[in-house]
């Protein structure tokens, strides 16, 4: 079974490579400059250039770059799985979609299912994670599909971001809210509805948004301890550090993973961001 996931997954270049994973770089854009995530520009770059006054914009995966890689597949006579970024942030998913409808003409025994996910970064990241593990444990496709699309049902997403004027200039809150909210030190919880980023709350302080990030994971999750639970950060890892021994201090879980989130998501919601994902129903 081929597995492939974009650069929305917030997952090491190095992973996909140890992993076998078919990576799909969703596109960034600086200065004009086109760059193809995790393989042609790092997140620093992104966050640098976010701080220097410049707007990063993002593109999905080109169709071209799917046709290339679902035809390999189906040339293979390979199962594929494709897990993809939430079809509410990104294209990507439906141009995948449409890419395998066209090469189903030429190739009617292509063996290829693609997942929204309706996940971000390491929730999304998690669900790639234990496509591998299956896969590797020999599963097949069917069981392997049925197990991803429970789990991303399932996957809970909280975010709080260090400036709002970084979601205003994407369109998120209104410039209004991130001028006032920047005076009042007004920090948003946030979390995934349906693949959509939403509010939930508006708290004052960023001591206080982690602790109330803390008490959300508490009310939502189920068996904690026995969950691998994940945090990423838009070069903020102090913060990062600091959740996660708040967590294991409250929760003890089995494992708690920490990575960057990368340039395609880091540029709408820019430096400072923290996330943590963890499952509010295990089977």
């Amino acid at each position: 079974m081929r597995l492939f996931a974009d650069s929305a997954s917030d997952l090491p270049k190095t992973f996909y490579e140890l992993h076998n994973v078919v990576l799909a770089p969703l596109r960034v854009h600086i200065d004009d400059q086109e760059y193809e995530d995790v393989i042609g520009i790092d997140s620093n770059e992104v966050y640098a250039a976010i701080r220097a006054g410049k707007q990063p914009k993002t593109s999905q995966a080109s169709p071209e770059l799917f046709l290339r890689l679902f035809e390999d597949l189906a040339k293979s006579g390979e199962e594929g799985l494709y897990i993809a970024f939430s079809s509410e942030l990104s294209g990507t998913y439906s141009t995948a979609v449409m890419m395998r409808e066209q090469l189903l003409e030429t190739y009617p025994e292509l063996k290829l299912t693609i997942i929204d996910s309706k996940c971000a970064s390491l929730g999304y990241g998690l669900l790639v994670k234990e496509a591998v593990r299956l896969r590797d444990e020999g599963l097949d496709l069917s069981f392997v599909e049925e197990k991803i699309r429970f789990t991303a049902k399932h996957m809970e997403h909280l975010f709080t971001v260090e400036d709002l004027d970084y979601m205003a200039r994407g369109g998120r809150v209104s410039k209004a809210s991130a001028f006032i909210g920047g005076l009042l030190n007004i920090k948003p919880l946030l979390h995934m509805e349906d693949g959509k980023l939403v509010p939930i709350e508006k708290i004052r302080g960023r001591k206080k948004v982690i602790k109330r990030m803390i008490e959300v994971m508490g009310e939502r999750g189920e068996k904690l301890a026995e969950q691998t639970i994940a945090i990423s950060h838009s070069d903020d890892e102090a913060t990062a550090l600091e959740l996660k021994q708040l967590i294991e201090e409250q929760y003890n879980p089995k494992s708690i993973e920490i990575h960057r989130i990368g340039s395609t998501i880091g540029a709408h919601v820019g430096p400072g961001t923290l996330a943590l994902f963890f499952l509010n129903k295990l089977s």
